[in-house]
């Protein structure tokens, strides 16, 4: 079920004066989902947010591949933070901050705008 239509759900019945008991449990499991998701979440953005600082200063203005920067910095990211954590940041979150050199015949390299 898409978070949008869980939400959608949540707000329905939550408005609703009384629920038969049966709906008050399912509602009750959905607004638990819901808290999951988003505790996930914040963990998720909590991780992206520690390892901002530690990637940018493993790279520099010479191109370097994920693997390289990761090698560069694994020691100090948190925990189960990856190599693809790291490119899914540089082409989604920081994508700003760095430039993707593209490479048709091997691995991209990013470097600091």
């Amino acid at each position: 079920m898409k978070k949008n239509t869980m939400i959608t759900l949540a707000n329905y019945f939550a408005a609703q004066p009384e629920l038969p008991a049966d709906v008050a449990d399912a509602v009750e499991e959905l607004h638990l989902e819901l808290a999951k998701n988003e505790a996930k979440a914040q963990a998720n953005r909590e991780a992206y947010a520690a390892a901002h600082d530690i990637v940018m200063d493993a790279m520099d203005d010479t191109p370097k591949t994920v693997a390289e920067i990761y090698d560069a910095c694994a020691d100090e990211l948190p925990e189960g933070f990856s190599k693809s954590k790291i490119q899914y940041a540089l082409l989604n979150y920081w994508n700003d901050e760095v430039v993707k050199v593209e490479n048709p015949k091997g691995a991209n390299t990013y470097r600091k705008a």
